[in-house]
């Protein structure tokens, strides 16, 4: 295990802690206050409890070796675990806005000052979870994704605290509905992005930042036995673990192709982060063509 997973592990379990424990104490407060974005926060908390505990059990997972029926090992849970992340915060979002339009037409009574109390201890407790979190991975998509949680909890503390302060102030009610639509969109737009990124992994797409024709143009410069090179295909386990297939095709005649394949995937790893690649070698005419 490499020291920044086992960092990982540990911000994640102390964020899983404090966010369980006051998702408890948002479930009271919302009921006994009548406070919809208090209860709409309490949901995303316990969303992000799950997506939390998700994450820890997908960097356990990515630990175990690879065998024979999965030669590519468990490093691909920890991007799936972000895809349920993401599609667990779209529920939430469309629990949020139903419930939230049934508020507007009849606005109940809510408690501001219970509903402050909780929301200001709410706000504290997200901010801590969040610099937790923020001290990790960044470029990791399991951390992403539980980052994005609970950002949409800080979000979430920020809006309850303040439906509450105008509640105290002016008695206006619908303010709490009308906070919790605001942000159930800023959530939302979050959670697409994940649901994304995460989607076009699991589909093997191109990595977003890899350039393929960069790579190809790198690759001719560095080794001149090159004279072209086709049949590329770049995906990802994870953003961090690329894998490449593609076919290079050499002018002249060599004996020693080991070496000329040895200097490509140099270039590969130490350019373009590539630490996985199959390479054939041709000469003429391409293999596949029939």
């Amino acid at each position: 295990m490499t020291d920044d997973s086992r960092d990982n592990r540990k911000r994640l379990k102390i964020a899983l802690l404090l966010t369980a424990v006051f998702m408890v104490v948002e479930v009271v407060g919302g009921i006994v206050s009548g406070s919809l974005a208090l209860l709409a926060d309490a949901g995303h908390m316990l969303a992000d409890s799950l997506a939390l505990a998700l994450a820890l059990l997908a960097f356990r997972l990515s630990l175990r070796p690879a065998d024979a029926k999965r030669s590519y090992g468990y490093h691909r849970f920890q991007t799936l675990a972000a895809f349920v992340n993401g599609l667990a915060l779209i529920v939430v979002v469309v629990w949020i806005l139903v419930e939230a339009a049934g508020r507007l037409i009849a606005p109940p009574q809510v408690l501001g000052g219970m509903m402050m109390a909780v929301a200001g201890a709410g706000l504290l407790v997200n901010v801590v979870v969040f610099l937790i979190l923020h001290g990790g991975d960044r470029h990791n998509l399991n951390m992403q994704g539980a980052l994005l949680h609970v950002i949409g909890d800080l979000l979430g503390s920020i809006a309850a605290l303040s439906a509450a302060i105008v509640i105290v102030l002016t008695g206006w009610m619908p303010i709490d509905p009308l906070l919790s639509i605001v942000v159930a969109g800023l959530i939302l737009r979050s959670a697409w992005q994940l649901v994304g990124r995460s989607a076009h992994i699991l589909l093997e797409g191109t990595p977003e930042t890899f350039d393929v024709e960069g790579m190809q143009q790198s690759l001719i410069a560095a080794v001149p036995q090159i004279e072209s090179i086709h049949h590329v295909h770049v995906w990802g386990l994870t953003p961090q673990r690329l894998m490449l297939t593609m076919h290079v095709s050499l002018r002249g005649e060599f004996r020693d192709f080991t070496a000329i394949i040895r200097q490509v995937k140099r270039v590969l790893q130490s350019e373009f982060g590539v630490r996985h690649s199959t390479i054939e070698v041709e000469f003429a005419d391409c293999s596949d063509r029939h």
